[in-house]
């Protein structure tokens, strides 16, 4: 086997699987991109992936597979910059095991990152809100479903992969009625849940039935919602909602909407972003500061309570000649 097929699956058996015991999540993102790397560069060598050696896979390959993320894939540059991260994790392993291409493995890793325009956040407006939840048809087991998932996912901000994930014993209904989930990094996060979404579950267990160790959002079949399967409910809801509520259909709305939307419901009850941070598991409390960027409600009242400034209109004009040139740029 090839220097590059040894340190990559040991890659995922030592330094993912044993040193940083890393959740599936990571293990799938990294397997797909590497995957789709294997497979760009074997198309450009024109050799199995198995025989491919890390010399083949150089910075020049690496910036065109890149390229061909967003431009053939129609990646986007976060994603794009996600799919760089795995490759840089691997070529950091590779350069413990292999220093004989150093130069190879140190040119990749000098990649740089691509920055990109930050938009502002989807998110629901409590109409819009509404009309979507009153749309499946609770005079089904799936429409009964998926709307105890929906207002799950709208009023705690759980991560789509969490809401697969949970199980009948996660949800606690008695006394400090919460939902608890493994989250992303590995946290634990226990969410508080409303006397409305008690119901709600409540409901849904009591005809879920199962054992405590079964998914809480079962297909028929009883396996556990896939995320397609998710997205593609959600789409369908949508299209019907968007009849009672245009605005709807300008909107892009996914699962993580609805997790934005959450977040907004937090923020315009008062609620202090360390504390939505931590409602929603961020690392950083820094990331929560999206959704004040968002709320043009905080800024219009901020803007109500700042005192009218007196000081006539106009624009300082440098009467340096050097000066006015720089000024000028």
């Amino acid at each position: 086997m090839t220097a590059l097929a040894t340190t990559l699956q040991a890659f995922f058996t030592d330094r993912l699987m044993r040193q940083r015991k890393a959740s599936p999540h990571t293990l799938a993102a990294y397997r797909d991109t590497l995957r789709l790397l294997l497979i760009f560069a074997s198309g450009k060598h024109g050799v199995e992936p198995s025989k491919l050696d890390i010399g083949d896979i150089d910075a020049p390959l690496v910036g065109e597979f890149l390229d061909h993320l967003e431009k053939q894939r129609k990646n986007s540059e976060r994603t794009r910059n996600a799919r760089l991260t795995a490759i840089r994790s691997l070529y950091r392993y590779a350069a413990l095991r292999h220093p004989e291409y150093a130069a190879v493995i140190e040119r990749v890793l000098a990649i740089p990152t691509k920055r990109y325009d930050r938009k502002l956040v989807t998110f629901l407006e409590e109409p819009e809100l509404k009309t979507l939840l009153a749309t499946p048809a609770r005079t089904t087991w799936t429409g009964r479903r998926d709307y105890a998932l929906f207002v799950l996912a709208a009023q705690t901000g759980l991560r789509v992969s969490e809401l697969i994930g949970l199980r009948r014993s996660d949800v606690h209904l008695g006394v400090g009625a919460h939902i608890s989930c493994m989250g992303k990094g590995r946290k634990l996060r226990v969410t508080p849940l409303t006397s409305q979404l008690v119901g709600v579950l409540r409901t849904w267990l009591s005809e879920r039935g199962g054992q405590a160790d079964d998914p809480l959002f079962p297909t028929r079949s009883g396996c556990p919602l896939s995320r397609d399967a998710i997205e593609r409910r959600l789409a369908g809801y949508l299209r019907t909602a968007s009849v009672h509520s245009p605005s709807l259909a300008q909107k892009n709305v996914t699962m993580h909407v609805l997790r934005h939307t959450a977040a907004m419901r937090l923020l315009r009850a008062g609620i202090e972003t360390s504390v939505i941070a931590l409602w929603l598991g961020h690392e950083q409390v820094e990331t929560t500061h999206i959704y004040l960027h968002a709320d043009m409600g905080i800024k219009e009242r901020a803007l109500a309570a700042t005192a009218p400034m007196s000081a006539k209109p106009g624009r300082f004009r440098p009467n340096d000649k050097l000066l006015a040139f720089l000024e000028a740029l």
